[in-house]
């Protein structure tokens, strides 16, 4: 793990099956294709529904913050660090996870894309 800007950034090769990982991208990328299993909760809302997030994760979870190619990311995951949340960015986002052959899904669960 690296810290880039300030926010501690993990890269995609060292996500696990069952890490906790939370979409912040908006609902169109996120309906063409996501990460199985993951939390969605756009940019756009999140402070609203920041709730949400903590029903959803694990307790003491590290939450991996990931968006299309991790600027939006590093956003809400400096937000979650601040919030004494234990979050990390992941480098390069949804581009890389499907680069390195992670699997993308759309809404009915069939292969997706990333946007």
């Amino acid at each position: 793990m690296h810290f880039g800007s300030g926010v501690p950034t993990v890269e995609v090769t060292d996500l696990k099956d069952d890490d906790f990982l939370l979409d912040v991208r908006e609902a169109d990328e996120w309906q063409a294709g996501h990460a199985e299993g993951a939390l969605h909760i756009p940019i756009s809302d999140f402070v609203a529904r920041y709730g949400e997030l903590t029903e959803a994760a694990p307790q003491d979870a590290r939450v991996h913050v990931i968006c299309r190619s991790g600027g939006r990311s590093a956003q809400v995951a400096m937000y979650l660090v601040q919030q004494g949340i234990d979050a990390v960015n992941v480098d390069g986002g949804m581009q890389v996870w499907a680069a390195v052959g992670r699997p993308v899904v759309n809404d009915e669960g069939q292969p997706g894309f990333v946007l």
